[in-house]
C-alpha cells in the first residue's frame, strides 16, 4: 500500500558527520555582544549628529575598540540619516541596547564589555533625566 523510504532519513544523516558547522556558545555569545554594540554604536552617532560631545565621542571610540576586539574587524559606521532624531527615543533605544549588550556580556563574563555597557546605561538614563520632555511623556 506505501512505498518504503528509499533514502535515509535526514536525522541519521547529520548524526554520525562533523561536517556541518557549529559555533561553541562562546562564539554565539560573541557575535550577539557584538551585534547589540554595533547597534548601541550606530545610535551613539545619531546622536552625537543631533549634539556633539567629548562623552559621545570617547563612548564611539570605547564601542568601536570592543567591536573590533569582538569581531576582529573594525565595524561599518553609519552616517547619520538627513532627518534629524528625536533624542529622548535615541536615548530610550540606545538604554535599551546597553541594556542588552549588558546580559550578554554577563552571560559571558566579559567584564570589559559589562562595565562600557552599564557605564552607557547609566549615561542614557541621566540624560533622559535631564530632558525636561521626558518628566511629561512619562508621566
Amino acid at each position: 500500500m506505501y512505498e518504503p523510504i528509499r533514502t535515509k532519513s535526514v536525522h541519521s544523516t547529520m548524526a554520525g558527520t562533523s561536517d556541518f558547522p557549529h559555533r561553541s556558545r562562546e562564539e554565539e555569545l560573541d557575535i550577539q555582544l557584538a551585534g547589540h554594540l554595533s547597534a548601541l554604536l550606530a545610535v551613539t552617532d545619531e546622536l552625537r549628529a543631533l549634539a556633539p560631545s567629548a562623552d559621545l565621542d570617547a563612548a564611539a571610540d570605547r564601542l568601536v575598540a570592543q567591536v573590533c576586539r569582538l569581531r576582529g574587524g573594525k565595524p561599518l559606521r553609519a552616517t547619520p540619516g538627513a532627518a534629524p532624531g528625536d533624542p529622548v527615543a535615541l536615548h530610550r533605544r540606545a538604554h535599551a541596547l546597553a541594556g542588552r549588550a549588558l546580559v550578554v556580556a554577563a552571560s559571558r563574563a566579559d567584564t570589559a564589555a559589562a562595565i562600557l555597557a552599564a557605564e552607557r546605561m547609566d549615561a542614557h538614563t541621566a540624560a533622559l533625566a535631564a530632558d525636561p520632555r521626558e518628566l511629561t511623556a512619562t508621566g
